[in-house]
Formats: structure tokens, C-alpha cells, sequence
């Protein structure tokens, strides 16, 4: 609701929003093979992955924090092909979760459920708006609309405003269904000239008022294939039956929650976008301007680490966000920290296109106590330098002429101390006088104003309380004597 009064998207219905979000649930299909079938109204969308699918070993979290964020990082860039006279003024974020079906009547049961939703708020919000267009407040309409049935919200649209709500978009009374179809392609010409066709995977989106309906589903030949048929019509919804089978997993109480992003095939994202090996200054400083907005969005977050194309954000032992559940909270992280990243690209690189939307995986860990939690951010600084020190070799050796199977074999059983040799008598660099954030990662954290000097390369936040970014070793306990606050 906020994004929409910010964006100041047409209400009930922005048709323009609603082919952007079909849009963004197109290139999913197209990025996942392992989706078959989408549906989806307002915003939200529903994935369908095939019954026999390995992807990621079914593994919840995987799954579900790469969807949602790429689907937040896709909307992100497409935003100019559909509002091409609308800045983007703020990230926006979606909350996920998973269903796992036991039988293909479970998820008729969904869809019949979904779609009848699609109806029910579709019909409410046409006439609310109607009512507050017509000068009603939006406390009046509300109380002139509240106990009303179906047949007299139609009678009211009709009779007041001359709208027969069958009538209206499909799109809008019906939702959007998205799923993939073989379709021929061309995909080059011989030397005559003639086309050389190929069946490949193309999605196809379809406005139908019933897709949980034997005749619509039984009649698409690549749904019975993956999915299987439909045996009956669904004649009741049965939204507690269906909800029976969501995946909640409510993580531990009094305990800090770890949510850790990583990039998702990062190797490939760097090098289309040429990135300055071992280390990109600017794409690193991306990375904490985005865990910078994360913290500015999600005050239950206390601290922050991040390395290369890695964050983790640590909520505080008393946190409630959302109930504590795990799906929500990753997600709800995931989508804002990629929709972040896409908007502040041109930011740090304003001469390089965003050649394709990055995705990022997330998972939730709880531990109990402060100093297993400090042994973790412990774990992830210390590999932090043994990575970034092999890198540095890696990479110093494969420009001085090495191939990088030569590269990777020389360095293979060395230990620190002949990389930093290494690195000495060859290239005449001294590793320890690397900047800091390459050696070290970043930290983002909230200060009070008394705790602690700003570091030279902070963040103000309000007069009392500043983000900032630091390298510091967060090892020693010379760190957390000096921001007491952070995990207290």
C-alpha cells in the first residue's frame, strides 16, 4: 500500500503495475525451468514447480529466497519499460512462503483458492474506490460497504456508477496466469537463407476465470505432461484446507537470528560485468550502501558483516519481526536487499549498463548465546582474509601471465606466511597495507551519538543515532568494548 501511494499508482487497478509484475513472473519462468505454471493478481504471485523437481535439493530457503529475489530484482530494472516517466523512489520488497502440495488436489484446491480471492478483493476495491472517487471518505465507503454479499456490491457498482462489473478487464476480475508451452523458433538461417526452427520453452499468459477448472487445466498439454490432470471440478474453496499445508518454520525465541545473503552465480555476474579482480572497490561499496538500507528499513536489525557478494544481518535476541518466522523474515530481506542494489547501480557505476538482474540466496540460523554469535562473525571475518589472500596471489599471478590452472597450482598447499612472501618478492606488495576492507570486510551498524567517534567514512542517521560502515577487526573484544550498545 505504501509503494503504491508513493508511485501514485492508479487505484484499484494500475494496469501498467499489473503488466509489470506479469512481466517480472515471465522472466522467472524463463530463468527457472524447473517452474512450470504461475498465477498471479494485485501483488502477488504464485510459483508452481514440477513434482519431480531437484531444484537446489528442495532445499525451502534456497528456493524460496533466489525466487522472490530475483522477481524483486527484475521489477527493479524493468521499472523504466513500464513507467517511463516515473522515477523509482524506493525499494520494494515481497514476503514469501512456501506450500508444498501432498497431491494434485491440493493445489487445485490452491489455485481455485488464490483465484477466488483475486475476485472477492478485486469486487471490495472496485467499490471502494468508486465510493472515494465519488467524495465519500475512506471511513465512509468502508462502513457503506461493510456486510455487504456479491450480489449487492454489484447492484451498488451498477446502480451508482453504471458498471457492470463483468464487463471490466479480465486482468482484473480473473488475475494473470503465466505458464510455459514448446513453441517453434527460429534460431538461425542456413546459407540459402532459409529459417532453421527449433522447438524451444516460450512462456504464454493467460486471463481465464477459471485456471483451477478441469477444461482449462486438462486442455494445456505441458501442465498434464509435468503436473498431471485434474481429475475433478473444485465445487467448495477450502482456504483453512489449503493453508494446512504452508511451510511456517518460527525460528528459536530469545536467541539471534542470522539472515545470510549470498550472490547467486556471482562468478558469471562479475565477469559480464567486468569487474577489477581481486577486489572491485566499487562493487563492494555497493554492497554496503545496500546493508546501509537494509538497516535504515529493518530497525530490528543490530549489526551487520558482509564480504564479497555476501551479507549477514543479525537481529536482536528480543527481535518480533514477524512473528519470527523464518520464510518471511529471509525473504522480506532478500527481495529489499536486490531491489537495493539494481536502484543504487547506477550510482557507483554510471558508465556500466546492468546487463541482467542479480539474485541473492538467503537462510535464517539462530544461536544462543552472544559469543557463539560472535564466534560466527569471528568464522566469516577470518575467511573473509584467507579468501581475499589467496585471491590476491590468484589473481597477481594469472596477470603477471599464468594461466589460471597454472595459477591455482602453484599456490596449492601454501600456507599464509609464503603467501604474503609471495606476494612480497614478486610483485613488491605488502598484504597487510591492502585497504582495509579488502582484508577485513565491512561492518554496518547503528551507534548512538555518545558511544563511539564517527568513523571517516560513516553514515548520519538522526541526531541521535548514526549507521555507519567500518572495517574494523571484529575479532578482538577491543571492537565490542568500544560499541557496547551493538549487542546489548
Amino acid at each position: 500500500m505504501r509503494f503504491s501511494d508513493i508511485h501514485d499508482l492508479e487505484k484499484p487497478n494500475d494496469e501498467k503495475a499489473l503488466a509489470l509484475m506479469n512481466s517480472c513472473a515471465a522472466a522467472v519462468l524463463e530463468e527457472y525451468p524447473d517452474i512450470v505454471f504461475s498465477y498471479g493478481f494485485n501483488d502477488e504471485y504464485s510459483f508452481v514447480f514440477k513434482r519431480k523437481t531437484k531444484f537446489y535439493q528442495r532445499r525451502a530457503s534456497k528456493i524460496m529466497s533466489l525466487i522472490v529475489s530475483f522477481f524483486s530484482s527484475v521489477y527493479a530494472t524493468k521499472w523504466k519499460e513500464f513507467f517511463p516517466h516515473k522515477e523509482m523512489k524506493c525499494p520494494l520488497s515481497f514476503l514469501a512462503r512456501l506450500l508444498c502440495c501432498a497431491s494434485l488436489e491440493v493445489l487445485q484446491a490452491y489455485l481455485a483458492w488464490r483465484q477466488n480471492e483475486c475476485h472477492i478483493r478485486n469486487l471490495h476495491n472496485t467499490c471502494l474506490w468508486m465510493l472515494i472517487k465519488s467524495g465519500k471518505s475512506a471511513k465512509e465507503a468502508v462502513e457503506v460497504l461493510q456486510g455487504t454479499q456479491k450480489q449487492e456490491k454489484n447492484e451498488l457498482l451498477f446502480q451508482q456508477f453504471g458498471i457492470n462489473y463483468r464487463m471490466l478487464p479480465e486482468i482484473f476480475r480473473q488475475g494473470s496466469c503465466i505458464f510455459m508451452m514448446q513453441a517453434e523458433d527460429v534460431v538461425k538461417y542456413d546459407e540459402h537463407g532459409n529459417p532453421i526452427k527449433r522447438m524451444r520453452r516460450r512462456p504464454r499468459m493467460i486471463h481465464n476465470e477459471h485456471i483451477a477448472g478441469q477444461n482449462f487445466w486438462n486442455g494445456q498439454q505441458y501442465l498434464l505432461m509435468e503436473l498431471g490432470p485434474f481429475e475433478n471440478d473444485i465445487k467448495k474453496i477450502k482456504a483453512a484446507y489449503v493453508r494446512s499445508f504452508l511451510f511456517e518454520n518460527k525460528l528459536m525465541p530469545s536467541t539471534w537470528i542470522v539472515i545470510r545473503i549470498d550472490g547467486c552465480h556471482f562468478h558469471r555476474f562479475s565477469e559480464v560485468h567486468e569487474f577489477e579482480k581481486p577486489n572491485d572497490q566499487q562493487a563492494l561499496n555497493l554492497m554496503n550502501s545496500c546493508a546501509v538500507a537494509v538497516l535504515e528499513e529493518f530497525k530490528d536489525i543490530v549489526f551487520s558483516y558482509g564480504v564479497s557478494d555476501e551479507y549477514s544481518f543479525i537481529l536482536s535476541k528480543d527481535s518480533k519481526f514477524y512473528q519470527r518466522q523464518a520464510s518471511q523474515i529471509v525473504s522480506v530481506i532478500v527481495s529489499f536487499f536486490s531491489s537495493v542494489y539494481v536502484m543504487k547501480w547506477k550510482d557507483f557505476f554510471p558508465f556500466k549498463e546492468l546487463k541482467f538482474s542479480p539474485s541473492f540466496d538467503g537462510r535464517a540460523v539462530c544461536y544462543p548465546s552472544t559469543e557463539i554469535l560472535r564466534d560466527y562473525l569471528a568464522w566469516r571475518q577470518v575467511d573473509c582474509h584467507i579468501n581475499n589472500q589467496y585471491n590476491t596471489c590468484f589473481w597477481m599471478l594469472v596477470k603477471s601471465g599464468k594461466s589460471k590452472s597454472e595459477a591455482q597450482s602453484y599456490l596449492k598447499g601454501t600456507q599464509t606466511r609464503e603467501k604474503n612472501e609471495l606476494l612480497i618478492r614478486q610483485f613488491n606488495i605488502d598484504y597487510n597495507t591492502l585497504p582495509e576492507m579488502f582484508r577485513r570486510g565491512s561492518s554496518v551498524f547503528r551507534i548512538k551519538g555518545e558511544d563511539s567517534t564517527m568513523p571517516k567514512n560513516g553514515t548520519f542517521g538522526d541526531a541521535k543515532e548514526k549507521i555507519i560502515t567500518d572495517h574494523s577487526n571484529i575479532i578482538e573484544d577491543a571492537f565490542w568494548k568500544e560499541h557496547p550498545s551493538i549487542l546489548s
